[in-house]
């Protein structure tokens, strides 16, 4: 009899706290009294906005193993550099679940390179890296900051084209995440410039080609929509533009493939 009671207690405890809890919970969210944002929003076929974003790029290299490497040490240093930008939405509704999106921007990028191929370079070739010609290139034995040191300037127009894909909405929120593919025109690269490393001009190329990936958290407030979310940007094509045959071999022949990597904070408002 006496367990008997404390089970039927244990019971009547257990459905009591249960009960709390969840009255709790409709306190502290209020989700009866709640009013949904926009609830129409999202069934519209076209919709429009823009983006703010707080970008991180880098450069993948893949350096040659003759000038970029001096046994097991990378001689060549590529250093990752904040930058900002900003770009329109376009956004059309494909179905319940998925929705087509084109967000062409600007980034404004600068990174830093520094190449340590002096003495090595000189100790392979003392006498100058020779040329089909004949001739030798000149020899720098005692480089200087402007030699050692680059800053790479870009410009990028860029044009993502993604597929997202959501959740179902949660009151005024929703999960999501894209993925697509970019096209992205370098403004600064100096590709068709005459000039190369040998006057401190580092070239790269102008049409280059992506894709990306993207998660995030849509949030309806009662006159737009604003959408934190990170993205990596992951560029497919080698952007390095070598330098000229009679430029000695310090700087671009240490590189064999060079692909830009970036990862960006967006904020979306529609």
């Amino acid at each position: 009899m006496k367990q008997r009671i404390i089970k039927i207690v244990s019971l009547f405890v257990i459905v009591l706290g249960t009960n709390a809890q969840a009255q709790t919970f409709n306190n502290l969210f209020k989700t009866k009294d709640r009013q949904d944002h926009l609830e129409d929003f999202d069934l519209q076929k076209f919709s429009w906005g823009f983006y703010l974003a707080g970008n991180n790029f880098d450069y993948k290299m893949v350096l040659n193993p003759t000038f970029g490497m001096d046994g097991n040490k990378n001689l060549v240093d590529s250093k990752a550099t904040y930058s900002f930008g900003a770009g329109l939405i376009g956004k059309m509704r494909l179905n319940e679940f998925f929705d087509l999106r084109i967000e062409p921007g600007l980034h404004f990028v600068q990174r830093d390179l520094t190449f340590n191929t002096f003495d090595h370079v000189n100790n392979l070739y003392p006498g100058g890296y020779p040329l089909p010609d004949g001739t030798y290139t000149d020899v720098i034995t005692n480089p200087d900051i402007t030699h050692t040191n680059k800053s790479v300037k870009s410009t990028y127009l860029d044009v993502p084209i993604l597929l997202e894909i959501h959740g179902d909405r949660w009151y005024n929120s929703r999960p999501y995440a894209a993925a697509g593919i970019n096209y992205l025109m370098n403004l600064q690269s100096n590709e068709t410039s005459e000039g190369d490393n040998s006057v401190n001009t580092f070239r790269t190329t102008t049409h280059n080609f992506g894709w990306s990936a993207e998660i995030g958290i849509q949030f309806y407030f009662s006159r737009f929509k604003l959408t934190p979310a990170i993205r990596g940007t992951f560029f497919t094509n080698n952007e390095l533009v070598q330098d000229k045959a009679t430029t000695p071999p310090y700087w671009t022949p240490a590189i064999s493939t060079m692909q830009t990597r970036a990862f960006m904070f967006v904020l979306k408002f529609e």
